[in-house]
């Protein structure tokens, strides 16, 4: 989880983590570079929470490779500091990779945090013209984006990346810092013949 002088998301982000049912989770946040007492907050009310504390901003991109490389699970999960993860989002995702090896990505279904019958992703799409978006983007949620199935590609928000694939494919490019860096990993990944799977189970709620 990157996170930069964002405190007063932290609690329903790390306590929502708390009540994952996924029994073997490590959460990490890479703070880049905060000044607002954020890592001390963290440190204190979180404990078991892996803070990684930067000097200076990397942004979304730089934040999340740093977490990558620190984790030590075989799944690594990017999620953003502002969301509210459902119980079960964790164990679906992982569940999802572990249903299809040949997927390398696991995308959640995004709500929008404050108005939660609308969906803000259900992964990511890719037109002719070259303009990436998220599938169901505004759309009340009615149950028409609940089928699971292949995708093109997750949002960075909430995805889950089979190690494996990212040691073959590379991280996320630090040129972008942030937006647009969860397309090119999905191009590069769908490139080298990894797949993603839609996992609709797994639901959280983004500012």
């Amino acid at each position: 989880i990157p996170s930069w002088n964002g405190p007063a998301h932290l609690p329903t982000c790390l306590g929502a983590l708390r009540a994952q049912t996924y029994p073997s989770l490590e959460v990490s946040i890479v703070d880049n570079g905060a000044v607002d007492g954020s890592q001390d907050y963290i440190t204190r009310e979180y404990p078991e929470v892996r803070l990684l504390a930067l000097d200076r901003n990397l942004g979304l991109t730089g934040g999340n490779n740093l977490g990558f490389r620190a984790a030590r699970g075989e799944i690594l999960i990017s999620l953003n500091n502002d969301t509210e993860a459902e119980p079960g989002l964790v164990e679906w995702l992982v569940a999802a990779l572990l249903d299809h090896p040949e997927a390398g990505m696991a995308a959640a279904k995004m709500r929008l945090f404050d108005r939660r019958d609308t969906i803000h992703s259900a992964g990511d799409g890719y037109s002719v013209d070259g303009i990436p978006f998220n599938r169901g983007v505004w759309q009340r949620d009615e149950g028409q984006f609940d089928q699971p199935g292949w995708i093109f590609g997750g949002c960075g928000g909430a995805i889950a990346y089979r190690r494996a694939m990212l040691d073959q494919v590379g991280l996320f490019d630090e040129s972008f810092f942030m937006y647009c860096e969860d397309v090119d990993l999905n191009w590069r990944s769908q490139l080298a013949g990894w797949k993603c799977w839609y996992a609709p189970e797994a639901v959280v709620y983004h500012k």
